[in-house]
């Protein structure tokens, strides 16, 4: 398996991007997801590589918590970043979508990869602290 390449992760989100409630699934090629910047406001980052698209980053949308600590990210200048979402989706092991709201001051963590003039952003994933959770891993929600 590839270092982004899982499933049943934080499928999708729903944020607002100025004024614009937006809805994005990561199997769409132009996912973008929202980074907060220092000032405040947020930018759009391409959500990572899908199968077919060019570039030489990690494949997948996820960087799992225990690779970045290990180094395997390094080659890629990872910068921690917040990804201001509503709300987040995952999927079951039906394959049914369920969706996780985020009070305010709750954010998702993720990291941008960088190799030459290519740039993505990846969801931070942990495994779930509940024992028999139907997920595998899950998104690195923060707060403060």
């Amino acid at each position: 398996m590839a270092i982004g390449e899982l499933f049943n992760m934080c499928g999708g989100a729903t944020y607002t991007h100025k004024g614009d409630h937006m809805r994005v699934y990561f199997p769409n090629p132009k996912a973008k997801l929202p980074v907060l910047n220092k000032n405040n406001e947020t930018s759009l980052i391409l959500w990572g590589r899908r199968k077919g698209q060019a570039g030489k980053l990690p494949m997948g949308g996820w960087a799992r918590l225990d690779s970045i600590h290990s180094g395997i990210w390094d080659r890629w200048f990872p910068k921690a970043i917040k990804i201001p979402v509503h709300s987040f989706m995952e999927k079951d092991h039906e394959g049914t979508s369920h969706w996780f709201d985020l009070v305010k001051g709750q954010w998702i963590q993720g990291l941008i990869a960088v190799e030459k003039q290519e740039q993505r952003l990846y969801v931070v994933t942990i495994e779930p602290e509940l024992e028999h959770s139907i997920h595998q891993r899950w998104p690195r929600v923060m707060s403060g």
